[in-house]
């Protein structure tokens, strides 16, 4: 038996007094002696073999003590916070107050638990109306898009670079005289007017001819990565070896012969169009969420433990190695690159993340509120669809998220999506 008593002593810490009966200390002192006395050398007697009493004589009863507080302090925290009905969001600092052989187990946990949230308004919120309608302007744009994608690249041999070229250069960069680093490439390809580089360095490599060099006076802004040349002024000297001009296909019905499945423009531009009008409803809808969730959560107040922002963050940055990681690229490379650490990119993270815990804490809580339950049906199918994606069994795909206790996170994760549907459900256009 387990007696368990909670007090909060701070908004969003408290106080887990756990007290365990002697009959189970004295199980755990059994096994931690099970475990000891495979790796202890008495004279007289084989490993794993010394007799109980002998083994207290020589090394004490109290040698036992810790690996029975290890064997049995997991098992009574976690049904202690049963018990006690928390959500624990950290791990607690632990204080054993009595073990000993024919005593009970007691100890105190400082808890760190999941924030309460009172909720404002969430129903009846107003989102502004979301146009979907497509222009012809649009639809002229994203065609001008595909052009300039399906554009080939032709070499030109003579006349002064212009904007939109990809031009070939090496580059060398000065600071007071000397050069930095970094700051020099040999035979770089740099599309004009990409904004790839310091602000005027592409405008001044306008006009610049086949073979022609040029020093290129710039400043770098103030808020550059680079303390040491944050608003500096610094001269680049460039040397144009090759440039590329793109040659635009023209927009006719052999356009769209070449990159669709229809025989003229017309019907081409018609199923464009048709293609914005779905995507600017899907952006339309997505926004609505975003903007109903946002005024719920800004119409709620809750305290947030900072232990879950940076819980959140640690998240963010795991997804951004592995997006990196997709692309050939990872985290260190990435530092190199930008001019970052992880604490500075972890700072960017912060609000976003901080807005994600907030956000899903107020949907937790307007599922509560609703009486918002996830049916085994619901299940059924999210199982039936993640299987299709990752070419799976259903059933397997149960039994994998049961084993490694992801199923409960799923089905929160459902009750959350709930709780977004029926605020939206709920929301009204603004006129």
């Amino acid at each position: 038996m387990l007696k368990a008593n909670w007090e909060k002593i701070e908004k969003n810490v408290g106080l887990l007094e756990v007290e365990i009966e002697e009959q189970q200390v004295s199980e755990a002192l059994d096994k931690a002696f099970r475990k000891v006395v495979q790796k202890v050398n008495v004279p007289g007697f084989r490993k794993g073999k010394v007799p109980r009493k002998i083994f207290e004589a020589r090394f004490g009863i109290e040698s036992l003590y810790q690996d029975a507080i290890d064997i049995l302090l997991p098992g009574a925290y976690s049904d202690a916070v049963e018990q006690a009905g928390i959500t624990p969001v950290d791990r607690p600092d632990v204080d054993v107050e009595q073990f000993a052989k024919g005593q009970t187990f007691k100890f105190k946990a400082k808890v760190t638990v999941k924030p309460e949230v009172k909720l404002g308004d969430y129903k009846g919120l107003e989102v502004p109306a979301a146009d979907a309608e497509v222009t012809d302007e649009e639809v002229n744009a994203e065609l001008e898009r595909l052009q300039q994608r399906h554009a080939e690249l032709v070499v030109v041999d003579e006349g002064p670079a212009q904007q939109g070229d990809i031009t070939i250069i090496d580059f060398e960069g000065f600071l007071d005289g000397e050069p930095f680093e970094g700051g020099k490439a040999e035979r770089y390809s740099l599309e004009l007017g990409s904004g790839s580089f310091i602000p005027g360095f592409e405008d001044q490599v306008v006009g610049l001819n086949i073979a022609e060099e040029k020093d290129i006076h710039v400043t770098f802004p103030e808020n550059y990565q680079a303390e040491n040349l944050a608003g500096k002024p610094v001269v680049f000297k460039v040397k144009l070896h090759e440039i590329k001009r793109k040659n635009l296909p023209e927009l006719d019905d052999e356009f769209a012969k070449d990159v669709s499945e229809f025989e003229t423009l017309e019907e081409y531009k018609d199923d464009l169009k048709a293609k914005l009008k779905e995507r600017k409803e899907k952006d339309a809808e997505a926004a609505r969420e975003t903007a109903v969730i946002d005024q719920a959560a800004a119409n709620a107040e809750v305290e947030i433990p900072e232990v879950m922002v940076e819980s959140e963050v640690d998240n963010m940055l795991r997804d951004f190695e592995n997006r990196l990681s997709s692309q050939g690229m990872n985290l260190e490379l990435y530092y190199q690159f930008s001019g970052q650490n992880e604490e500075a990119l972890k700072d960017q993270m912060r609000a976003d993340a901080e807005k994600r815990v907030r956000n899903n804490l107020v949907l937790e809580a307007v599922a509560q509120a609703e009486n918002l339950e996830v049916t085994d049906e619901d299940l059924d199918e999210e199982l039936a669809n993640l299987a299709k994606i990752y070419n799976r069994k259903a059933d397997e795909l149960r039994a994998i998220f049961t084993s490694n206790g992801y199923l409960s996170t799923l089905t929160a994760d459902l009750k959350v999506r709930k709780a977004v549907k029926f605020i939206v459900e709920q929301s009204k256009t603004a006129a």
